[in-house]
């Protein structure tokens, strides 16, 4: 298996918070999902959950079908909101599917800690998978060793996009180096642009843009396994590795004319609509907007342009062929019944081909490196896709993996704080450590 950090006993909070709750409930959820079928093949009705969009639930039907056909089996998707919930719920109850697609590492941390979720390692080949996989996608859902949740799609968070027939009337250049892309920010601040398009505000969510910035720098500062660290708090916050990252964030974000509306403006820039001035009618009025793939979209139909006029690259590595790691999130299956005929369909999940009739209708991007890109169904989608294969290493987003309060929380509202000059970069580290929970 091609795993980056394997993870050893979790110390996630979060997860130890379940105690002897989770041990009394985790010996009924194994029961009930099948923990004494020893294998058996179990009913011909495989159940899937997902909360992806459902064409992309269209195409996986689709892809899956045939092979469920041969193997006398029916496949049946639900779409199902909340799906991080009502899992937990449903596995208390003994009510739960077969397979379930689960957006966050940590629930599938949850899962496997009440007892519910079965290895992988002997149902799928993680020998090949490492070989057609982006180096640490495995390690996304592999706990205390054992693989129990494939990522099967993703999405792409280190990635800047652009106007691009304004970018390339101006003769700039993507950076290939962090250094470059604060060049190029002087370079637009010195040709009378203003560099960046930058938006916090999210209602409730407010905050979560500037965690996908600490992250995509902590991970360049520290490397895989410094991110990896931070992420489980072995590394606090109030640190070198942050306030490394802090400086660079600052350098970028708080500088006079660097961003539209300047630093007072962020935390109520709304975080979809800060990028729709890229494409104002007389130019540019911001140039580069750091978002994840699920952006363009937006762009579109709130700036009125097209996807052929939005460019992307990736934000850049500290050193051109050096280490160049990917921010993403994505959706893992995990399976919740020791059936034969739920593990050959989890095994339908491993293929690499899964998603060749979901890519030309949706926004799924295969987390397999050698994924045809032409099936996608746009340029702009290959050209993001690409940036993750070309990565040398793919590491989930930090704060769906940490503790709720935290991850969604104090994290969100400290960034929040700390952009809008209500607190400085020391109270804001301190408070974050702080509400890290006990355990």
């Amino acid at each position: 298996m091609n795993q980056l950090r394997p993870r050893g006993p979790r110390a996630s909070a979060r997860r130890a918070a379940l105690g002897i709750t989770a041990a009394l409930l985790g010996a009924a959820a194994l029961t009930a999902c099948g923990g004494d079928s020893g294998g058996d093949s179990g009913g011909t009705t495989i159940k899937i959950w997902a909360s992806v969009d459902q064409p992309i639930i269209d195409g996986f039907q689709q892809h899956l079908d045939a092979a469920a056909k041969e193997a006398g089996l029916t496949i049946k998707f639900e779409k199902v909101e909340n799906i991080n919930q009502l899992i937990m719920t449903k596995l208390q109850a003994g009510d739960q599917p077969d397979i379930a697609l689960i957006p966050q590492p940590g629930v599938v941390g949850d899962i496997v800690d009440l007892g519910a979720a079965y290895p992988l390692d002997d149902v799928v080949d993680t020998a090949a998978l490492g070989e057609t996989m982006i180096p640490g996608t495995l390690d996304v859902g592999t706990f205390d060793d054992k693989l129990y949740g494939l990522l099967v799609q993703m999405n792409v968070k280190s990635l800047v996009f652009y106007n691009k027939p304004a970018f390339e009337k101006a003769g700039y250049q993507a950076p290939k180096t962090l250094d470059e892309l604060l060049a190029l920010t002087d370079q637009i601040k010195a040709d009378g642009g203003t560099p960046w398009c930058m938006g916090l505000e999210s209602d409730t969510a407010t905050g979560w843009p500037a965690t996908d910035w600490f992250e995509d720098l902590v991970m360049r500062y520290g490397g895989v396994d410094g991110y990896n660290q931070w992420v489980s708090h072995e590394i606090p916050f109030d640190s070198d590795l942050v306030r490394q990252a802090a400086a660079t964030f600052e350098k970028i974000m708080f500088t006079d004319g660097n961003v539209l509306g300047g630093r007072k403006a962020i935390a109520s820039t709304g975080f979809a609509n800060a990028g729709y001035p890229m494409f104002d009618p007389g130019g540019p009025s911001c140039w580069l907007f750091k978002q994840g793939s699920f952006i363009p979209n937006f762009i579109v139909e709130g700036a009125g342009t097209t996807l052929d006029d939005i460019g992307a690259f990736g934000f850049p590595p500290l050193e051109e062929g050096g280490d160049n790691p990917t921010l993403g999130g994505g959706d893992l299956a995990v399976l919740l019944d020791d059936s034969d005929n739920a593990k050959t369909v989890m095994k339908m999940l491993a293929d690499p081909d899964l998603g060749l009739e979901a890519a030309p209708i949706s926004s799924f991007i295969s987390p397999h490196k050698n994924f045809d890109t032409s099936l996608y169904p746009d340029a702009l989608t290959a050209q993001m896709a690409q940036v993750a294969y070309d990565s040398t290493a793919f590491l989930f987003d930090g704060s769906d993996q940490m503790p709720g309060e935290v991850g969604a929380g104090s994290f969100w509202r400290e960034m929040t704080a700390w952009v809008s000059e209500q607190e400085d970069l020391d109270t804001a580290l301190t408070n974050i450590d702080a509400s890290w929970p006990a355990g």
